[in-house]
C-alpha cells in the first residue's frame, strides 16, 4: 500500500468517526420525537414497517449476491451490489425514522419463551446495527482507496454483522407485526 493510499484512508477516518457517532445519536434522538405529540397534523405512517422489512430482506439478499460476485471474481458487480446495499440501508434508516416520528411504538404482545427470544433478537439487532456502522464505513473506504488486502480482512467481520442486522430486522418485524394497531 502506498503512502498516498494511506493518506487517502486517513482523510476518511474523521468522517467515519463522526458518522459512527452522529447516525446512532440522531436516530435515538429522532426516535424519541413524535410529531403528533408535538402538535403537528401528520398521519401515522403505519404502512412503512412492512416496506422497511422488505428493504432489510432485500439488503440481506444483496449482501449475499455481492459476496458470491466477489468470490466469482466479478469485482464490478460486487462494487455495484455493495453500493446498492448501502443505499438500501440508508433508505431503511430514513423510513424507520419517519415511522417512529409519526407513529406510536408497538409493544410486543407475546408471552413466555417467545418473549425472551423476541427481546434477545431485538436487543442484539439494535446493538449490532450501531456497531456495524463503522465497520461498513471502514470496509467501504478501504475498497475505494484500493486497500484491497485490508478491505478483505475487515469485510470478513463486516459481512456477517451486516447480514445479521438485515436478517434480524425482518425477523423482528415478523414477530411484532401481529401487534400493530
Amino acid at each position: 500500500m502506498s503512502v498516498v493510499d494511506i493518506e487517502k484512508e486517513k482523510k476518511y477516518n474523521k468522517w467515519i468517526i463522526a458518522l459512527s457517532v452522529i447516525i446512532p445519536v440522531a436516530v435515538a434522538a429522532l426516535f424519541g420525537i413524535n410529531l403528533r405529540e408535538l402538535g403537528f397534523d401528520v398521519k401515522p405512517l403505519m404502512f412503512l414497517p412492512p416496506i422497511y422489512a422488505v428493504i432489510n430482506g432485500l439488503t440481506a439478499v444483496v449482501l449475499i449476491f455481492a459476496v458470491v460476485a466477489i468470490k466469482n471474481k466479478n469485482r464490478t458487480l460486487h462494487e455495484k451490489l455493495m453500493k446498492f446495499a448501502i443505499v438500501l440501508s440508508v433508505l431503511f434508516l430514513l423510513l424507520y425514522i419517519a415511522y417512529h416520528m409519526t407513529s406510536d411504538s408497538t409493544k410486543f404482545g407475546g408471552e413466555g419463551a417467545i418473549m425472551y427470544i423476541y427481546y434477545f433478537i431485538l436487543i442484539t439487532h439494535i446493538a449490532l446495527s450501531v456497531i456495524v456502522i463503522p465497520f461498513v464505513l471502514i470496509t467501504y473506504v478501504r475498497a475505494i482507496t484500493n486497500n484491497i488486502e485490508r478491505h478483505r480482512k475487515i469485510a470478513k467481520i463486516t459481512f456477517p454483522l451486516w447480514l445479521y442486522v438485515a436478517v434480524t430486522g425482518v425477523v423482528v418485524y415478523l414477530m411484532i407485526s401481529p401487534y400493530y394497531a
